[in-house]
């Protein structure tokens, strides 16, 4: 256990570019997939004539494009105070930062760059807390004194700016929605699907299992594989796609037991269609469209999750920049006098900024693909 402890946690940063660079490549194959099929193209231009969908769907893109800007990494040289590059002693060889950075950390290098003492208010120009400061004459006096800069949206205790910290959060929400959700999808279809077709005692084991899945709380899965393989971003992505796939698979296996009584899935059996052929070119396509609306109107409550598992201290790291970690860190804050507000609301503002859009998206895909309102 110690051996895969220590593995996940030195892959863990890097599987983490590889899981937006794996979802950047699913999202392009099947938006391209789905463009060439007429019924496809018709229901998304149903999606897209109201104009508050289009605004929600850019800002669904000004979001993705923040996370893959924090997903694009390089290793910036070393220098001393004085400008200098390092370079080693032995090999005179220069020296790279083992850390990293992102193009949106060299985007952003003015806020990442504006540090203070502690907590400063939104736009305050003096810090929140008092200090002993040095006057002119020479005297000392308890007062607060100027900032270095201006934070749109104030500093923490230790004077990182808000701002910086809400906007480095958007990749780690991203990659709970998505990539979760990736992972669940596999499940669903393979499970629900055989389930449906099959039925007898495929369709028997397979109900066993997922109800015996879902009548554990989920809630206690998680805090044990956390226990296990450690806090990290890609460990919760994982425990979170086991522990939810049941619902929809659920829902296919009812779609798939409807389907198979239907004359074309009929008719290719008295042909001697396959069995995997009847699966894969007659049922999993009709079930897409079920798949796609629970994916997209499920992305924003994994999202939301993440926030309350980090409360809860099973989330991702402290090291890993979330709105969750936000949350948990403005909890005591709120009990100090005058309240430290700022954090907390930053982190509900850019939370809400990506969780309302999706579901506004996800409702209009389902209206758009819905056949009965379609009709109407």
């Amino acid at each position: 256990m110690s051996f895969l402890h220590t593995l996940w946690t030195e892959w863990n940063w890097y599987c983490q570019d590889v899981i937006v660079a794996v979802l950047l490549v699913i999202l392009f194959f099947t938006g391209r997939e789905l463009s060439s099929r007429e019924y496809w193209r018709q229901a998304f231009k149903r999606v897209f004539e109201r104009p508050l969908i289009c605004i929600s769907f850019a800002i669904l893109c000004i979001y993705v494009l923040i996370a893959v800007l924090d997903s694009v990494g390089y290793h910036p040289l070393l220098r001393d105070k004085d400008g200098i590059v390092m370079r080693s002693t032995k090999t005179d060889k220069k020296l790279y930062d083992e850390e990293g950075l992102s193009v949106l950390d060299l985007m952003l290098s003015g806020l990442r760059n504006a540090k203070e003492k502690t907590y400063s208010a939104p736009l305050a120009a003096n810090q929140f807390s008092k200090e002993m400061m040095v006057n002119d004459d020479g005297t000392m006096e308890r007062g607060y004194p100027k900032l270095k800069h201006l934070h749109l949206l104030g500093t923490d205790r230790v004077g990182t700016d808000v701002l910086y910290m809400s906007l480095k959060a958007v990749r780690t929400g991203i990659i709970i929605g998505a990539f979760t959700t990736l992972l669940v999808i596999p499940f669903a279809i393979l499970f629900g699907v055989v389930a449906g077709y099959f039925g007898g005692i495929v369709d028997d084991i397979i109900q066993y299992i997922y109800t015996v899945l879902s009548s554990i709380p989920s809630i206690f899965l998680i805090m044990a594989f956390i226990i296990v393989y450690g806090r990290g971003l890609t460990q919760l992505c994982i425990i979170m796609g086991v522990t939810s796939w049941t619902g929809l698979c659920r829902v296919l296996r009812g779609e798939t037991l409807k389907l198979r009584e239907s004359d074309y899935v009929q008719a290719a059996e008295a042909m001697g269609v396959s069995r995997f052929r009847i699966i894969t070119k007659h049922l999993i396509p009709n079930v897409m469209h079920i798949v796609l609306i629970t994916a997209v109107l499920s992305f924003s409550g994994r999202v939301l999750a993440e926030a309350v598992l980090s409360y809860l201290g099973i989330g991702v790291g402290g090291d890993t920049m979330s709105w969750g970690v936000m949350i948990n860190d403005a909890r005591l804050e709120l009990a100090r006098s005058p309240v430290i507000w700022w954090k907390l609301c930053a982190a509900f503002v850019f939370m809400l900024g990506l969780v309302l859009p999706a579901n506004l998206f996800g409702d209009a895909v389902r209206d758009a693909l819905d056949p009965k309102l379609r009709t109407q």
